[in-house]
């Protein structure tokens, strides 16, 4: 078994961008960096990450880091640092294809990952860091290219870097959630950031071994909320008109609504952040979307489940270990009951699905062959995330200084209107200390109506 550190390979490819008023952006070169190590041909991934592609389109997001150096070339630096990690995590520079047997697999092929560069005519700072108000801009520096190539096998992985006249950037990153969830990523980018710092090989070494979540199949799968035939509906939706917001939710205003429904709660204790954020979106979207009173609408918050598993992981596991938890409802119940209750059947049915029968029977569903048919469309379905703990701010460091914000690129895609993220604050708004943003995204005849459910939070 021969291994060998991975090289960079530069077609020769021309990308042009559709110019953007007020902004200019130039696009250098596309390269692929190729890791050679080789010692995998085909590689199953877990049913667990199987779902994932399934039902989730890529995840997109941008890490905005300012430098002191307008001189250094992050580009260079990023690229020569992907490659070194690619020795480690060859299967991210494979493509994503699928067996006979129908399972998803990663071919490791020897064509590498995009990488994509760019320069912008202003400083990062007159973008506010990708902290503004207006989220839309960070559309322009996401991943415009397409994530399979001519014969549509989709590449797991894609970068960009776009560097900025006063020598800050932003790195975006396309990954496919099936390969790896959050934590996943963040485990991947600290490997590249420590290589870019200098470091011979990364203090994690990544670990595959995905049968440890394969399920088996069963005759009595767990039922998912998300099938419902009686979803409620919208007035706005269908639509091709989408709007994206990143709500400010200050410190003060958490402490106050947790005070306020421990005071209501009949066993007196307290709710988490996530916990109450999660049932206050949930009714600011039915509300700004007009929801149909007696329809349904669900809830979904995805939980992190690897410290519950009765067979730990190894540290350095960088697949899914995630589940849904789910909370199924009438609109009208959403709206009607008090917010106490709510948040409630939210730490329930998260209570419910970090026990091991609930993970065992997750895989098992998902290993069992159904035609599962997710309803993104109708905006009934409400799904949460938490970005806050992943480190991407704090433990992603390439070298010159930490990122200064990082959020997720906005997507107008019916699989992304009903997703909801909760995110750090930018590391410069230090009036932002404890608070929270919460990133959404809506038809755009209702954010209007969106923005004044979460405008309230503050008041």
């Amino acid at each position: 078994m021969n291994e060998t550190c991975s090289s960079v390979r530069v077609p020769t490819l021309h990308l042009e961008v559709e110019p953007v008023p007020t902004l200019h952006l130039e696009v250098e070169q596309l390269v692929n960096i190729v890791s050679t190590s080789g010692f995998l041909d085909r590689s199953y991934i877990s049913i667990h990450d199987d779902l994932q592609e399934s039902q989730s389109t890529p995840l997109r997001f941008s890490i905005a880091s300012n430098t002191i150096t307008p001189k250094l070339e992050p580009a260079k630096v990023i690229k020569e640092a992907l490659s070194k990690a690619l020795f480690y995590y060859y299967p991210l520079a494979g493509k994503l294809v699928r067996h006979a047997d129908g399972k998803l697999g990663i071919k490791c092929t020897y064509e590498g990952v995009p990488f994509l560069e760019a320069t912008c005519n202003r400083s990062l700072s007159s973008l506010d860091y990708l902290d503004a108000n207006d989220i839309e801009i960070a559309k322009h520096f996401g991943i415009n290219l397409p994530l399979q190539d001519e014969s549509g096998n989709r590449y797991p992985l894609v970068f960009k870097v776009t560097k900025f006249i006063c020598g800050g950037f932003i790195l975006a990153v396309g990954v496919y959630h099936c390969v790896c969830d959050g934590t996943g990523v963040s485990q991947f980018l600290r490997a590249v950031a420590e290589l870019a710092s200098g470091k011979t090989e990364p203090s994690v070494k990544p670990v595959w071994e995905r049968e440890r979540l394969m399920g088996t199949i069963t005759t009595n799968p767990l039922q998912n909320p998300m099938d419902s035939a009686h979803f409620a509906v919208s007035p706005f939706i269908p639509t091709t008109d989408f709007s994206h917001e990143c709500s400010k939710v200050h410190s003060e205003s958490i402490t106050r609504v947790k005070m306020s429904l421990m005071k209501e709660s009949v066993n007196k204790k307290g709710f988490t952040t996530f916990e109450i954020l999660s049932a206050y979106i949930w009714r600011a979207r039915a509300r700004a979307l007009k929801l149909s009173y007696d329809g349904e609408t669900v809830m979904t918050t995805v939980v992190g489940v690897r410290p519950h598993l009765l067979d730990p992981l190894p540290n350095g596991y960088y697949g899914n270990t995630i589940v849904d938890a789910h909370v199924l409802i009438t609109v009208r119940e959403l709206i009607e009951r008090p917010l106490v209750e709510v948040v409630e059947l939210i730490r329930e049915s998260i209570k419910g699905a970090i026990k091991n029968d609930y993970i065992r029977h997750s895989m098992d569903a998902m290993e069992t062959p159904k035609a599962v048919k997710y309803n993104c469309e109708s905006g009934a379905t409400t799904m949460v995330t938490d970005w806050r703990h992943l480190g991407l701010l704090e433990k992603v460091d390439f070298g010159w200084k930490e990122p200064v914000n990082t959020m997720p690129v906005p997507s107008d895609e019916y699989a992304s209107m009903g997703l909801c993220s909760i995110l750090a604050p930018s590391n410069l708004d230090s009036s932002m200390s404890g608070a929270v943003r919460v990133y959404s995204c809506l038809p755009s005849a209702a954010m209007p109506n969106f923005k004044e459910e979460m405008k309230a939070l503050n008041a």
